[in-house]
């Protein structure tokens, strides 16, 4: 598959079921595949929100991405961002998951 924008948040909306799985109330796309501007080794960068935060929903979920995009997953959440980053908010596109 190959992996753009669009065919990564309809991947993240097929797979909803286990995502949900984790808790995750919200998740979006930011980054590089999200400008278009990725390379090859280009990790893809989620922002996530959870209705019940643990280390183990963060790490399952992860595990659960990498798996799915065979890709390195860079996975940020909403909570943890910096304010000079709040644009990454705003200009990440989320997926129909919850």
């Amino acid at each position: 598959m190959k992996l753009t924008q669009k065919s990564i948040i309809k991947e993240l909306e097929a797979h909803k079921e286990d995502i949900c799985k984790y808790d995750v109330k919200k998740i979006a796309l930011f980054g590089s595949y999200l400008k278009g501007k990725q390379h090859q080794k280009s990790d893809i960068d989620f922002l996530v929100s959870f209705s019940k935060p643990s280390f183990d929903n963060y790490m399952e979920l992860k595990f659960l991405l990498e798996k799915i995009f065979k890709k390195k997953i860079d996975l940020v959440t909403e909570k943890s961002l910096k304010p000079a980053l709040k644009y990454v908010k705003e200009e990440a596109i989320y997926a129909k998951v919850s």
